[in-house]
């Protein structure tokens, strides 16, 4: 719906994402689609939910790739224990 909002006419940034497999492009088409859906609106802390929308199911998806090995885990993700530790912690992944 392209109505003004704030003196903006949302434009649609989905459509200039081309196909693709990789993970960074299909980030940015989500995102893209994510932007659209805001019609005109800012989105508030956008950095922060990006990077935890992004982070949970990492770490969950890591975690059963290393069929829960913590240490496996770490390392893939490039973080030390605690760190990871922490972070599982904080969304409720240890087990």
């Amino acid at each position: 719906m392209n109505t003004i909002k704030n003196n903006v006419i949302p434009m649609s940034i989905t459509k200039n994402i081309p196909e693709s497999n990789s993970l960074s492009e299909t980030v940015r088409r989500s995102l893209a689609q994510f932007l659209d859906e805001m019609e005109g609106d800012q989105p508030e802390n956008l950095y922060d939910m990006v990077l935890q929308q992004i982070e949970e199911p990492m770490l969950e998806l890591v975690m059963q790739y290393v069929d829960g090995n913590q240490s496996r885990a770490a390392d893939c993700l490039g973080l030390n224990r605690g760190t990871l530790r922490k972070k599982l912690k904080a969304y409720n992944l240890l087990k």
